[in-house]
């Protein structure tokens, strides 16, 4: 199985810039994306950043500019640099992987335990 470990978490003030990053560890074959999403008190989780193996990235329009995911140097790394941070950036973040575990096996989705992150003054 795979496991996501998270850190980076914590309170900052509006404006302010928090780094998060997700290790993925198991067995894994490779992936297709790791990514980030989020969920405030009362809403749905949520997109806010991926990126793939190729290096490709996709944001949520409610990050584009402030927000930067990149693939760390480790294997299976991710991490997501939070610029310019605002109140309604408060939620629980979570890290994502979707994986391939054998050359033609099924891809799967796993979710990490989530971080806190809260933006106030």
């Amino acid at each position: 199985q795979v496991q996501l470990v998270e850190s980076g978490g914590g309170l900052v003030q509006p404006g302010g810039s928090l780094r998060l990053s997700c290790a993925a560890s198991g067995t894994i074959f490779s992936f297709n994306t790791m990514g980030w999403y989020r969920q405030a008190p009362g809403k749905t989780r949520e997109l806010v950043a991926t990126i793939s193996s190729g290096g490709r990235t996709n944001y949520a329009d409610s990050v584009k500019g402030r927000f930067a995911i990149s693939k760390g140097n480790a294997k299976n790394t991710v991490y997501l640099q939070m610029n310019s941070l605002k109140p309604d950036d408060t939620a629980v973040y979570y890290c994502n992987i979707n994986v391939r575990m054998s050359l033609h096996g099924p891809r799967n989705d796993y979710w990490g335990p989530g971080t806190q992150v809260t933006v106030s003054s």
